[in-house]
C-alpha cells in the first residue's frame, strides 16, 4: 500500500514540477507545517517520524490518494530533535566553525508515511507549505539540506522525488541498501551503516556460529526485502541456507499471520534471522506466544536489537538470548543532558510540545466535560519522576548519526562559504555545488570520530554484537560481546566472546541449527535431490580416496605411491611387497639353494676323490664334474631373485639363469649323446666314439652355451628386464618387481632351454634300456621327466601367481629342476661311491655287461 501512495505522490510532485520555474511546491490537501522551527541565515530541513502508526481511512482510488490519520506520538522522534537542536546550537555557539552564520531548522513530521513524508520533503523544498498545485511556485529552495528519515521506504520516496533537485538527505537511521544506488538516489546520504556491510556481517557472524540452516523473517517494504536480499546472497556465498524467507507487516490479516506461525512450525531450523523493526517484533512475540513457539534463537538488525522499549514488550521472552548487529556505542558529550531539557522543544514548536507533554504525563491542557476521569497538566511535571522512552538514552549511537549529519552540513558550508575567521557570505550556496562538497567531507567530533562519506554515500560499517541476556530482576540487558569493523582484513573482521553469550531459553549451550549433519573426514557430501545444499548425505569416500576436513565437498585421490587407510582421512605409503631376505619364504628358499648349492659342492668334492674309480670314470667325469659346477650355479642363481629389484639383479636373474640352465642341459645332453655312442662303440666294426670324444663334447656344450648366450644379448640390447612399480595387480600395495622388457626374450630364453630339455628327454628315452654298465640314460630320462613336469607346471603357476609368489614359483621351479637332476644323476652313483664299495670295480662293472 505504501508503495501505491508513494509512486503516486512522486508523479504528482514531478507533474507539479513542470508546471513552474523548476521548483516544487507542496501537495494540495492539507495544511502541512512543520513540528518544530527556528529561522536561521541558513537553514536545515529535518523529517522525523513523530507518529508511528497510521489509519487509512479510503481505500478508493478514482480520486487522488486520500488522507493519513497520524497517530501513537513516537517519543524517538523528540530525541532525534532535540539532539538536532543541540547540534545547531553548539555550531551557533562555535566560534570555529561558521563564524558569523546561523543555523536554523524546519522539522516536519512523516507519520511513518511515505505519502506524508513526499509532502514534508515537497514543503522543505520551497516552503510553499499551504499552497496547492494550481498556484505557481516561484520561491527558491528554502533548505540547504536535509536530515532524515528514519525509515528507509520513506527515505526512498523522499530521495526519488528531490533527487533531480540535488538537495542533500542525510539520514540517520534508513540502512536499505538500494539507498547506495547513486543512479537512483544520487543526493542520498547516511551516517548509519547501509544493510550491505549489516547483512553480511549478519552472514558472517550465523556461519561463525555454525548455523548452516536457517529461517528469516522479513519487513515486508524496500527495507526488509533489500536487507534479506543482501543477507541471502552473503549467506548463500558462506554456504548458508535459508529454510524459509517469510514476508511479514503489521497490517498483515490474521489468516496471513497464521500461515507464517504454520510454517514457522513445521520448520526443523533452530534460527531465526529477523529483518524487522520494533513495531513488527511487538506484534510478532504475542503471537508466537499465543502459538506456543518459543526456543528459537533470534539474530536482529540494528533496527531492533538494541531497543529497551521491545525489551519490555518482550514479556513471554519470545525473544531471550537474542544475538544481533547494533551501531557501535558513541557518546556526545552534553547531549543527555540537553534531551531531557524539554525547553527547546517548548520555544520550537508550541503545539508539538503540548502533544508531547500530554502524552509524556498522560495529561491534558484542555479541560473536557469529563474532566472528573482526566488529569489537568500544570506544565510543572517533573521529567525527572518519568521512566519511557523519551528518558531513555540506549539509542545514543542512532542520536550520534544526527549529531554527526548535521556537522557535516556545517563543515561542508564551512569548505564552500570561504569561512576563516569570519565568513564573508551568508548566501545559501547551490544545491548542486554544496552537494559535491558534502560528499567530500572529512572532519572529526569533538569525541574524535572521523566522519566521512564513501563513494556510495554511505559511512564505515563497526557494529557491536549485543547479546540479549536476562538480570536476576527477570529484567533484560544488552552485553556487548563482540565487533565487527569491515575496515579490517576479511579473516579479523569479526571477533566474537562466545564464553560471554547466553543462548535461547537462557542456556549456556550454543544451539545447533543444520539441515544435516556434518559429514566427518573420510566421507564426502552429497546433495539431497530437490533439496538446499545445506541438506546432504555423507558418503564414504572410495578406496585410495580420502577427505581430512569435515564437509568436504569432494574426496581427494591419494598420489599413486599412497594409499587411503580404513578410516579414509589420510593417504599413508602403499605397502611394498617384494620376495626379501627377511619373511619366512625367503628365508625358507634362500636356505635350500645353498643346501643344494652345498649338496652340489660335496657330492663335487666326492667324486673328485673317487675320480679314478671304474663309476666315476664310466660316466664321463669331465661332463659330470662340468654338471656338477653347472648345477651349484643353478642354486646360486635362485638367490638373485630374492631381495629388492635393482638394475643389476634383474639383469643378472634371468640371463644367469638362462645361461646356466642351458649349460646344466647341454652337460646332460652330452652325457646321453656320449652313452649312445658308448654303446655303440662296442658293436663290431663300430667307430663311434671317435666322432663324439672328448673335444667333441666340449664343443657341443660350448655351442648350445653360446646360442643362450647370443638370444640373452640379443634380449639385453633391444629391450633389458628393468625394476618396475606393478601398481594394477594390488590397488593397496605396491609389488616391486623386474619387468622382463621384451617378453619375447624372456619366453625364447625359456623356450631354448624346453627344447634342449626336450631334445635330451628323447634321446635319454630311445637309450633307456641300454646295459646298465654304461647306462647313465634311466636316471637322465627320470631327471628330465621331472625337469620338463617342474617347468611345464611352472608356466600357468607363472602366470597366475600375484605379487611376490611370481617370483617365489620362479625360484621353486629353479630349485625342483635342480634337484632332479642333482639327485637321478648322481645320488645313485654316491650310493655305491659311499656305501656299496664293493660294486665300485672295474669287474663288476665289466661282469654285468657279460652276463647281459
Amino acid at each position: 500500500m505504501e508503495h501505491i501512495f508513494t509512486l503516486l505522490h512522486v508523479v504528482m510532485a514531478i507533474i507539479n514540477f513542470s508546471r513552474t520555474n523548476g521548483t516544487f511546491c507542496s501537495m494540495q490537501g492539507e495544511l502541512v507545517y512543520p513540528q518544530l522551527s527556528k529561522e536561521g541565515d541558513i537553514t536545515i530541513g529535518a523529517i522525523f517520524p513523530f507518529h508511528s502508526i497510521w489509519e487509512i481511512t479510503d481505500l478508493s482510488y478514482s480520486v487522488r490518494p486520500p488522507p493519513v490519520k497520524c497517530m501513537s506520538l513516537d517519543f524517538r522522534a523528540f530525541q532525534f530533535s532535540q539532539t538536532l537542536i543541540y547540534a545547531i546550537e553548539e555550531i551557533n555557539n562555535s566560534s570555529s566553525l561558521l563564524p558569523g552564520v546561523s543555523l536554523g531548522y524546519k522539522i516536519y513530521d512523516t507519520c511513518s508515511s511515505t505519502a506524508m513524508g513526499v509532502r514534508a520533503v515537497m514543503a522543505l523544498v520551497n516552503g510553499n507549505e499551504n499552497l496547492d498545485l494550481n498556484e505557481p511556485c516561484t520561491k527558491p529552495t528554502e533548505v540547504q539540506a536535509m536530515i532524515g528519515e528514519t525509515y528507509s521506504a520513506v527515505s526512498m520516496a523522499i530521495a526519488n522525488s528531490i533527487g533531480p533537485l540535488s538537495v542533500p538527505i542525510i539520514s540517520h537511521y534508513s540502512t536499505c541498501e538500494c539507498l547506495s544506488d547513486k543512479r537512483k538516489y544520487p543526493s542520498f546520504l547516511r551516517t548509519i551503516p547501509s544493510d550491505y556491510f549489516q547483512s553480511r556481517a549478519l552472514a558472517e557472524m550465523v556461519k561463525h556460529f555454525g548455523w548452516t540452516w536457517v529461517g528469516a523473517i522479513r519487513r515486508d517494504d524496500d527495507y526488509g526485502n533489500s536487507g534479506m536480499a543482501a543477507f541471502t546472497e552473503a549467506a548463500s556465498e558462506l554456504g548458508i541456507c535459508l529454510e524459509y524467507s517469510l514476508p511479514f507487516f503489521r497490517t498483515y490479516s490474521q489468516e496471513k499471520v497464521l500461515r507464517i506461525i504454520q510454517q514457522i512450525k513445521s520448520s526443523t531450523s533452530r534460527v531465526i534471522i529477523g529483518f524487522l523493526d520494533t513495531w513488527d517484533l511487538e506484534m510478532l512475540v504475542h503471537v508466537f506466544f499465543e502459538h506456543n513457539i518459543t526456543g528459537y534463537q533470534w539474530v536482529g538488525t540494528e533496527a531492533w536489537i538494541f531497543d529497551p522499549e521491545l525489551a519490555k514488550l518482550d514479556r513471554f521472552n519470545i525473544l531471550q538470548g537474542a544475538i544481533g548487529m547494533a551501531i557501535s556505542e558513541t557518546t556526545v558529550t552534553g547531549l543527555q543532558d540537553f534531551i531531557l531539557d524539554v525547553q527547546p522543544l517548548k520555544s520550537a514548536g508550541n503545539a508539538a510540545f503540548t502533544e508531547f507533554w500530554e502524552a509524556m504525563f498522560q495529561c491534558t491542557f484542555t479541560i473536557e466535560n469529563d474532566y472528573r476521569n482526566t488529569t489537568i497538566c500544570t506544565g510543572k511535571e517533573k521529567l525527572s519522576e518519568v521512566e519511557n522512552t523519551f528518558t531513555d538514552m540506549s539509542l545514543m549511537p542512532i542520536f550520534s548519526n544526527v549529531y554527526k549529519g548535521v556537522y557535516a552540513v556545517a563543515h561542508a558550508l564551512h569548505h564552500l562559504l570561504g569561512c576563516t575567521k569570519t565568513c564573508p557570505t551568508k548566501k545559501q550556496p547551490d544545491p548542486f555545488t554544496f552537494l559535491e562538497h558534502l560528499k567530500r567531507v572529512h572532519f572529526k567530533t569533538k569525541e574524535g570520530e572521523e566522519v566521512y562519506f564513501d563513494a556510495n554515500g554511505d559511512p564505515a560499517a563497526k557494529y557491536e554484537i549485543i547479546n540479549w541476556q536476562t538480570t536476576k530482576e527477570h529484567q533484560y540487558e544488552f552485553i556487548a560481546v563482540g565487533l565487527y569493523d569491515s575496515s579490517f582484513p576479511p579473516n579479523d573482521r569479526l571477533a566474537v566472546n562466545l564464553n560471554s553469550i547466553v543462548w535461547a531459553q537462557n542456556s549456556n549451550q550454543m544451539p545447533r541449527s543444520v539441515c544435516s549433519e556434518s559429514c566427518p573426514s573420510g566421507t564426502r557430501k552429497a546433495v539431497q535431490k530437490g533439496k538446499p545444499i545445506c541438506c546432504f548425505d555423507c558418503i564414504p569416500c572410495a578406496e585410495g580416496e580420502i577427505s581430512n576436513t569435515t564437509d568436504s565437498i569432494e574426496c581427494e585421490q591419494c598420489n599413486q605411491d599412497y594409499w587411503s587407510n580404513t578410516r579414509r582421512d589420510e593417504c599413508v605409503k602403499k605397502e611394498i611387497e617384494f620376495l626379501s631376505y627377511e619373511e619366512t619364504m625367503g628365508i625358507l628358499l634362500t636356505v635350500v639353494s645353498i643346501i643344494g648349492a652345498l649338496t652340489t659342492i660335496i657330492i663335487a668334492i666326492i667324486f673328485f676323490k673317487y675320480k679314478d674309480t671304474p663309476i666315476v670314470k664310466a660316466n664321463n667325469s669331465e661332463l659330470s664334474f662340468l654338471l656338477l659346477f653347472s648345477l651349484t650355479l643353478c642354486f646360486l642363481c635362485s638367490l638373485t631373485f630374492i631381495g629388492q629389484p635393482s638394475e643389476w639383479s634383474c639383469v643378472l636373474r634371468h640371463t644367469m639363469f638362462g645361461i646356466i640352465f642351458v649349460l646344466c642341459i647341454s652337460c646332460v645332453l652330452g652325457k646321453t649323446i656320449v652313452v649312445l655312442m658308448a654303446f655303440r662303440a662296442t658293436l663290431p666294426g663300430s667307430n663311434a666314439m671317435k666322432w663324439f670324444g672328448p673335444p667333441q663334447q666340449r664343443l657341443s656344450v660350448l655351442s648350445l652355451t653360446l646360442i643362450q648366450v647370443l638370444i640373452c644379448v640379443i634380449w639385453l640390447a633391444t629391450s633389458p628386464p628393468f625394476p618396475f612399480k606393478n601398481l594394477k595387480r594390488y590397488k593397496e600395495k605396491i609389488i616391486l618387481e623386474c619387468h622382463l622388457g621384451s617378453n619375447v626374450g624372456f619366453w625364447a630364453v625359456l623356450g631354448y632351454i624346453g627344447l634342449l630339455a626336450l631334445f635330451c628327454f628323447i634321446l635319454a628315452f630311445l637309450a633307456r634300456k641300454l646295459p646298465d654298465n654304461f647306462n647313465e640314460a634311466k636316471f637322465i630320462t627320470f631327471s628330465m621327466l621331472i625337469f620338463c613336469a617342474v617347468w611345464i607346471t611352472f608356466i600357468p603357476a607363472y602366470v597366475s601367481s600375484p605379487g611376490k609368489f611370481t617370483v617365489a614359483v620362479e625360484i621353486f621351479a629353479i630349485l625342483a629342476s635342480s634337484f632332479g637332476l642333482l639327485f637321478c644323476i648322481f645320488l645313485p652313483k654316491c650310493y655305491i661311491i659311499i656305501l656299496k664299495p664293493e660294486k665300485n670295480t672295474k669287474k663288476q662293472m665289466m661282469g654285468k655287461v657279460a652276463v647281459k
